[in-house]
C-alpha cells in the first residue's frame, strides 16, 4: 500500500499523443511563415511578375549609378597612370639606350597606359567592362611622316588633346626599320580606337625613306598624310645641335656643310643638309598618293600661331575644331607655345628639355651659302604645294 502511494499510476495515452499533435500543429505553422517570406526555396512554388513602373525605374536608375561610377574610377585610374608614364617616357633618350633598344623601351611604357586601362577595368568592376566599349586596335588613318627637327612632337602632342584621335606616343619606325615585323605587329602597337575616333603616329623619317610611300599605300591608299615643314637652315642646324648633344666630339657644322670650304660645294650627301630638299621628297611621295591627301604643316607657324595650324590640320582630318586658342600658352623661357592641359592631365605641358636647345652660333657666311643652295628648292617646293612658306624673305 505504500508502495502504491509513491508512484502513481502513469497518465494516460491520449495525453500524449494530445500533446504531440500541439507541437507539429506549431512547427508547421512556423515553417508556413517561414515560407511565405520566401526564405524556403523548397517551398509551395509561387508565381513569378515583373517588376512594377516603380521597381523597374529603381533599377534602371540604380544600374546609370553603378556604370557611371565605374567610368569615373576608371577615368580617375588612367589619369593617375599617364601622369606617371609621361615621366617616364620623356627619360628615355637615345643617348641612355641602343638604338635598337629606345623604340621598345618607349613602345612598351606607351603602351602600358593601355594595359593598365584594362587592369583598371577589371579592377573597378565586379564583372566585365566591355559594355563600355574599349575599342579595338586599328592600323593608323593618317600618319605625321615628317619632317626630322620640324616640329612633329609638338603637333602630336597637340593633336592628342583633340577626343577623336588617338596616338602612339613613340615612334614605330615601321615603314622604314621594322618593315619586316609584319602588319600585326604594327597594329598591335596602335592605341584602342571608338568608332569615329582616328588612330594615328608619327615618325619623321618616313618622308625621305624611300620605300615608306609604296610600303603605306600598300597598307591603304586612303591614308592621310601629314608633313611638318621648317625653314631648311634653321632645320639643319637644329638637327646638328641635336647631333652635337650626344657626341660632342663631332666636326663643325661648318666642316660637315661642303665637301670642300675652298669651292664651297656643298655635301648633300650629310642627312642634316639631304633632309631639307623638300622638293626632291615629296617627288617620290607623289608616285604614290595625290596632294589631296597630304597637308603641309608650317613649323614657324606651329610656334607663332600654334591654333591656326591645328585648325587646319582637323580640317583635313575631317574633324570638328575642337583644339583652339584657348588651350595653349605662350612660355617665354622656352620660347614656344605650351599646352594648358595635357591628355590625361589637369595640368599644363610643355615639350621636354630636349625641345628648344639653344643654337650654336654659325657663321654668317655658311649660312647664307645655306640659303643660296636651298633657295631653287624651296622655290620648286611652294609651287609644288601651292603655299609660299617665307623661308626666302
Amino acid at each position: 500500500m505504500a508502495f502504491s502511494r509513491v508512484f502513481s499510476d502513469p497518465p494516460p495515452k491520449s495525453i500524449f499523443k494530445t500533446f504531440a499533435v500541439m507541437l507539429l500543429s506549431i512547427l508547421a505553422s512556423l515553417y508556413f511563415l517561414h515560407c511565405l517570406t520566401e526564405r524556403c526555396g523548397t517551398c509551395i512554388p509561387t508565381e513569378k511578375r515583373d517588376a512594377g513602373p516603380v521597381e523597374g525605374f529603381y533599377a534602371s536608375e540604380l544600374k546609370n549609378f553603378e556604370s557611371l561610377r565605374r567610368k569615373r574610377l576608371l577615368q580617375k585610374w588612367t589619369a593617375m597612370r599617364q601622369h606617371s608614364l609621361i615621366h617616364r617616357l620623356e627619360s628615355v633618350r637615345k643617348e641612355d639606350l641602343p638604338d635598337g633598344r629606345v623604340f621598345q623601351a618607349r613602345a612598351k611604357m606607351s603602351n602600358s597606359l593601355d594595359v593598365d586601362r584594362e587592369m583598371g577595368e577589371s579592377y573597378f568592376d565586379t564583372g566585365k567592362l566591355s559594355a563600355l566599349g574599349e575599342g579595338s586596335k586599328k592600323l593608323p588613318q593618317a600618319i605625321i611622316i615628317g619632317v626630322k627637327k620640324g616640329g612633329t612632337r609638338a603637333l602630336l602632342e597637340f593633336l592628342r588633346v583633340h577626343p577623336d584621335i588617338r596616338a602612339v606616343g613613340a615612334e614605330p619606325h615601321f615603314f622604314d626599320r621594322n618593315y619586316d615585323n609584319g602588319m600585326d605587329w604594327y597594329r598591335d602597337l596602335m592605341p584602342k580606337t571608338l568608332e569615329g575616333q582616328i588612330t594615328m603616329e608619327k615618325t619623321p623619317s618616313y618622308f625621305v625613306t624611300r620605300e615608306a610611300p609604296s610600303r603605306i599605300y600598300a597598307m591603304s591608299r586612303d591614308t592621310k598624310l601629314i608633313v611638318v615643314v621648317r625653314d631648311p637652315v634653321t632645320r639643319a642646324i637644329s638637327d646638328y645641335t641635336q647631333t652635337l648633344s650626344k657626341k660632342p666630339d663631332i666636326p663643325t657644322f661648318e666642316s660637315l656643310t661642303f665637301k670642300n670650304r675652298t669651292t664651297g660645294l656643298i655635301d648633300t650627301s650629310w642627312s642634316a643638309i639631304q633632309i631639307g630638299i623638300y622638293a626632291k621628297h615629296l617627288d617620290n611621295w607623289l608616285q604614290f598618293f595625290p596632294m589631296s591627301q597630304i597637308l603641309f604643316v608650317s613649323g614657324e607657324r606651329l610656334i607663332s600661331d600654334p591654333a591656326g595650324e591645328l585648325g587646319r590640320v582637323q580640317d583635313f582630318l575631317g574633324l570638328k575644331r575642337i583644339i583652339t586658342d584657348k588651350h595653349f600658352y605662350f612660355n617665354q623661357t622656352k620660347g614656344f607655345p605650351c599646352l594648358k592641359k595635357a591628355e590625361g592631365s589637369s595640368k599644363p605641358h610643355c615639350l621636354g628639355k630636349t625641345k628648344g636647345r639653344t643654337h650654336p652660333n654659325i657663321n654668317p657666311e655658311v649660312v647664307q651659302r645655306l640659303r643660296d643652295f636651298y633657295r631653287p628648292f624651296n622655290m620648286k617646293f611652294y609651287q609644288m604645294t601651292g603655299r609660299k612658306f617665307g623661308w626666302d624673305d
